[in-house]
């Protein structure tokens, strides 16, 4: 039975996002805990009259609250630099250098010193806690990466069948004894697929992606995703599933119903929710 492309391509998602997609909060506090003592020293700076002095005398005590600076500006490096007017400035927060001077000239002249001599922010712990959770978002990238091969996995592990994750085309070709030279150009080329099912009467090699926003990358790929299907339909024993979403895709529609035209095994995250493994899977 033939698949309707505009209809398929019509069940695809704007997003697949779990709740921990947003924001990892194990981490965040992980990263807070490592520096609460020296921030919880640091709030003694809050609302001061003599900054300057009581900075000297809290590096002279504890000299690693210095290495926490940084971090209250939102970066994470050891070594900053500046371009100023009198020239290029290099602050190391990490050395042994105690030369309070240089941190408290970086803290006035970024702001922070007004900041915690004037109480704007009440407690430091809180601060860096948000400062955290908005660096964290910078990871969404990744972990949104990740969240279809997840799904994917997910659905995979209620077959109870035999599989592995990221398996080179050398190692399929070692642990069963099978020929891709089609596929690898004569070993010149090593692919890497996703998840790979074996099972007595074939192997399943996979890839999957998740695409929110359109770009040249999805023509590239479903060319790319296109030759793999041509190459392997020529060896026996082996079979392509190509599982992709995203409403990215509507914009690369095109290059997606050329591989859809040739893969039979090109399906989406509507596809699984209607057992899709369980139908193309042969024990």
């Amino acid at each position: 039975m033939s698949r309707d492309f505009k209809k398929w391509l019509s069940t695809f998602r704007s997003s697949i996002a779990d709740y921990s997609y947003y924001v990892d909060f194990d981490k965040v506090y992980q990263s807070v805990d490592q520096i609460k003592i020296e921030l919880n020293i640091m709030n003694s700076l809050i609302g001061s009259q003599n900054f300057d002095e009581d900075f000297r005398n809290i590096i002279i005590k504890y000299p690693s609250v210095k290495e926490c600076i940084p971090i209250l500006i939102a970066v994470r490096q050891e070594e900053l630099e500046i371009q100023t007017s009198q020239g290029y400035r290099i602050y190391n927060f990490k050395n042994n250098n105690n030369d309070t001077d240089q941190y408290i000239e970086f803290m006035e002249q970024i702001g922070l010193k007004d900041m915690i001599s004037h109480h704007i922010i009440n407690n430091l712990v809180d601060y860096v806690l948000g400062i955290e959770v908005g660096l964290d978002s910078n990871a969404r990238k990744n972990r949104g990466g990740h969240l279809m091969e997840d799904l994917l996995e997910s659905y995979i592990q209620r077959l109870n069948v035999e599989y592995y994750k990221e398996m080179t085309t050398n190692e399929i070709e070692k642990k069963w004894h099978i020929d891709l030279s089609l596929l690898t150009n004569r070993d010149d080329v090593t692919k890497r697929f996703d998840f790979v099912i074996y099972t007595t009467n074939q192997i399943y090699v996979f890839e999957t992606n998740f695409y929110k926003s359109g770009g040249s990358k999805l023509n590239e790929t479903a060319r790319s995703f296109k030759m793999i299907a041509e190459e392997i339909s020529k060896i026996d024993g082996i079979t392509f599933v190509w599982i992709t979403d995203g409403v990215g895709w509507k914009s690369a529609r095109k290059n997606l119903k050329e591989t859809f035209d040739v893969l039979d095994t090109l399906y989406n995250i509507n596809d699984l929710e209607n057992n899709i493994l369980e139908n193309i899977i042969k024990y």
